[in-house]
């Protein structure tokens, strides 16, 4: 049975002041999928988590923090199947040229005020215990923002190779078999979309974290929360993916959590 609008779950999403469009509107067509209303977040317009049961810290330019480094190794091109391919084909280059078109470069100023806004969103959610979902730089910025660090540059860690940056699930990332991630995916392999020029330390993680998810070369691709606080982190981008579930399902964990 289907909610009603008046029902349904509002989830706060953070995103810049400028620019951002496209991975806000793909964002908020997922949670409205999921039977819950998005509600935009950002430095110049903070608005309040005080009406929202749920937080997405977006996607976008990298955490302005020090970072760590580690050499790793590239990884296997995944195969998704030939249906979920030709979806992403035809979705994949709308998206790019989408993202062109509409995303603006950020100055150091609005890294850092959206820095400090997503800081105090999660600290909102954490004393309300509301249910977390970050994407890209969001999980990078959960795993700083719980005394965590990062690393800069992955370009420079690859030993063979380019690194894999596309719209399209072109990733296989391996994930615990007993995580939260896991359950919620429905699967312990799952095919993913690459955008990021830095990941997770995994050497440093935040207070209360542990990774769930990594590349087979051993880059962090996902972490999450083993408290009763829900958190979950993904390095990919889930909302530009709507072609398939398992990420969809993403969505749907974010308001089941929120109604508990």
């Amino acid at each position: 049975m289907k909610e009603r609008p008046s029902a349904r779950i509002r989830i706060g999403v953070t995103g810049p002041d400028r620019g951002g469009y496209v991975a806000w509107f793909a964002t908020r067509l997922a949670v409205w999928r999921a039977g819950g209303k998005a509600c935009r977040i950002t430095p110049r317009h903070p608005g309040s988590l005080q009406s929202c049961q749920a937080l997405i810290i977006g996607g976008g330019a990298d955490v302005g923090l020090q970072k760590g480094e580690s050499i790793i190794e590239e990884e296997e091109q995944p195969d998704i199947g030939f249906g979920r391919r030709i979806m992403g084909l035809i979705l994949a280059p709308l998206i790019f040229f989408a993202r062109m078109l509409f995303g603006k470069r950020q100055s150091a100023a609005e890294n850092e005020a959206r820095d400090r806004i997503e800081f105090d969103c999660l600290e909102q959610a954490r004393e309300r215990q509301m249910p977390v979902l970050g994407i890209c730089r969001g999980a990078q910025l959960i795993n700083v923002a719980l005394g965590g660090r990062l690393q800069r540059d992955l370009s420079d860690y690859y030993e063979e190779g380019d690194a894999i940056r596309s719209v399209l699930p072109r990733k296989i990332v391996v994930l615990d078999n007993d995580s939260r991630l896991a359950r919620v995916l429905e699967t312990s392999r799952c095919a993913v979309n690459a955008l990021h020029n830095q990941a997770i330390d995994a050497e440093e993680l935040g207070s209360g974290l542990r990774v769930c998810g990594r590349e087979n070369n051993g880059i962090v691709q996902a972490i999450e929360t083993g408290t009763e606080w829900p958190v979950i982190g993904v390095q990919w981008h889930p909302e530009y993916m709507p072609q398939l579930s398992e990420q969809q399902r993403l969505f749907h964990w974010l308001i089941r959590s929120s109604r508990r």
